[in-house]
């Protein structure tokens, strides 16, 4: 007997979607001011067209990945962030072990694996947010040219 396993197929791409449209169905005021304000600023600093991935997610360029530890690959943004219920959340692809100096100056925020997570822009030094962004879109954009 042979058993077929399907890989589900990855939910969050690209898409044509309006970036500016979902920023303006963003319930919480503040949230969609600091989405527009988060919008200005990563397309100043990556020089990329924001995109739509999946339903949620602002990216800015790409990226072609491959699991270490599955089959799964794919492509993703090289940076984005996305205006969540709970918080804004930034996404930082490499990480935060090469950011910790930054990370002090940077005000209140909770980190994950890849994720920045701030609750307002107010919250937190915008200065040294777009260094954070800078450096670390740099840095991924040089592993993955």
């Amino acid at each position: 007997m042979i058993l077929y396993i399907a890989m589900s197929a990855i939910k969050t791409t690209v898409n044509d979607a309006s970036v500016e449209d979902f920023i303006n169905t963003v319930p919480d005021e503040v949230k969609k001011q600091d989405s527009f304000v988060l919008l200005k600023m990563f397309s100043k600093i990556t020089g990329q067209k924001p995109k739509m991935w999946g339903t949620s997610i602002i990216g800015f360029g790409q990226y072609h990945y491959k699991s270490e530890r599955s089959k799964q690959e794919g492509d993703w943004p090289l940076t984005g962030f996305s205006p969540r219920k709970q918080n804004l959340t930034l996404y930082i692809m490499l990480g935060f072990a090469d950011y910790k100096n930054l990370l002090k100056g940077l005000g209140k925020h909770k980190t994950s694996v890849g994720c920045l997570y701030i609750n307002k822009l107010a919250d937190v030094d915008q200065i040294v947010l777009e260094q954070l962004v800078k450096k670390s879109f740099a840095a991924i954009k040089k592993k993955y040219s």
